[in-house]
C-alpha cells in the first residue's frame, strides 16, 4: 500500500484543479497558442523551482543546429554516459526544463548525461524527433564514446522516443547502447490499452492530452509504425531494459504490454509497477518513499551497466 505521505501528495496533484476553483478537470487544449503558453509555463516552472545541486555542472553544446546540454559531476568521469530523452507529450519540454530531474539520475548513478532539445510537434511532426535522437546518439559515437559505454534514459513521451530510437538503431544496423531505463514510456500512440480508460481520472495527465498529442505528433502517418509506437515493433535483440510505471496512470498498459512482449522476444526486462503511484513517479526523488526507492533502483541499473574505469575529464 502507498505511504500516507504519497497518498496525500498524489491526491492533491490529481485534484489540483480545485486549487484554481474549478470543479471539473479541464480538457487539454491542443491549439498552437495554448501549447506555446504551456511550453513557457513549464519552462519557467522548471527553471524557477528546479534547484540544481551545487555539485552539478551544466555545459551547453551544439549538435549541428540542435541545442543540447551536459549535466555533469565535476572531476574524473567513468567513461560512460547517459543519453537522456526528456518528456512532454512530444509537444513541450526541453533540456533546461528537465535539468532538476536529470540531475537526480546523474547524482544517483555517477554518470554524466547529455540531454538534447529535439524538435517538437505540431510544428515538427514525426519523424523529426526521431531524427534528432539519432543525431544525438551519433554525436556521442563521433565523440569517441563506445556503444557499450552509453546508456539511454527517458521519461513519458521521451521514454517512448527512447525505445523507438533503439528500434531505429537496430533497423539501420547501428551498434546498440548498453541498456535503457524508461519511466512511464508512451509506447502505443493508437491508445489501445485499457488503462487509458480505467485510469483516466486517476492519472495526472490532463484529460484528452494523449488523444490530442498523438494526432499532432503522428500527423498522417500510421500510428502502428514501430518508430512511432514501439509496442508494435520487433523487440528481439534490444539491450537490457528497466521500465517503471505507476499503477494509477493511463500509460500503465503501455509499459506492461511492452515489457511482456520484450520478455517473449528474449530481452532482459525489469518491470517496476508502483502501487498507487503516478506518472513518472521515480522523478519525484526524495519527496516520497516510493519514488526515492524507485529512483535508487533505476540509478543502480544504469550504474550496473556502466563501466568502472575512470578517466580524466579533458
Amino acid at each position: 500500500m502507498p505511504s500516507l505521505k504519497s497518498r496525500i501528495i498524489l491526491k492533491l496533484l490529481v485534484n489540483r484543479h480545485l486549487m484554481k476553483f474549478k470543479l471539473k478537470r479541464p480538457v487539454f487544449d491542443g491549439s498552437l497558442e495554448a501549447i506555446r503558453l504551456l511550453r513557457k509555463e513549464t519552462e519557467d516552472a522548471g527553471l524557477k523551482f528546479g534547484r540544481i545541486p551545487k555539485e552539478i555542472l551544466i555545459e551547453p553544446v551544439k549538435i549541428k543546429d540542435m541545442y543540447a546540454e551536459w549535466v555533469q559531476i565535476p572531476g574524473p568521469v567513468n567513461g560512460k554516459v547517459i543519453l537522456y530523452f526528456h518528456g512532454g507529450m512530444y509537444l513541450i519540454g526541453s533540456p533546461q526544463g528537465h535539468r532538476v530531474h536529470v540531475a537526480k539520475f546523474v547524482q544517483g548513478s555517477g554518470l554524466d548525461a547529455l540531454v538534447f532539445d529535439y524538435r517538437l510537434a505540431p510544428e515538427y511532426q514525426f519523424p523529426a524527433a526521431l531524427e534528432d535522437a539519432l543525431t544525438a546518439y551519433d554525436h556521442l559515437l563521433k565523440k569517441g564514446f563506445n556503444p557499450e559505454n552509453i546508456v539511454f534514459a527517458g521519461d513519458s513521451a521521451g521514454a517512448g522516443l527512447c525505445l523507438a530510437t533503439l528500434l531505429a538503431i537496430k533497423k539501420y544496423d547501428k551498434p546498440l547502447p548498453a541498456a535503457a531505463a524508461v519511466l512511464s514510456p508512451w509506447t502505443d500512440l493508437t491508445l489501445s490499452g485499457e488503462s487509458y480508460q480505467t485510469n483516466k481520472y486517476k492519472c495526472l495527465s490532463p484529460l484528452g492530452s494523449s488523444e490530442t498529442a498523438s494526432a499532432l505528433y503522428a500527423g498522417t502517418n500510421d500510428r502502428t509504425n514501430p518508430l512511432i509506437s514501439p509496442l508494435f515493433g520487433d523487440l528481439a535483440g534490444l539491450p537490457p531494459l528497466h521500465i517503471s510505471v505507476g499503477s494509477n496512470e493511463i500509460l500503465l498498459d503501455d509499459s506492461r504490454r511492452f515489457a511482456e512482449k520484450a520478455k517473449v522476444a528474449g530481452v532482459d526486462v525489469t518491470l517496476l509497477v508502483g502501487d498507487g503511484m503516478c506518472h513518472c513517479y521515480p522523478a519525484f526523488g526524495n519527496l516520497m518513499t516510493e519514488s526515492k526507492a524507485a529512483l535508487a533502483e533505476i540509478c543502480e541499473f544504469l550504474k550496473d551497466h556502466a563501466g568502472k574505469k575512470a578517466v580524466e575529464r579533458s
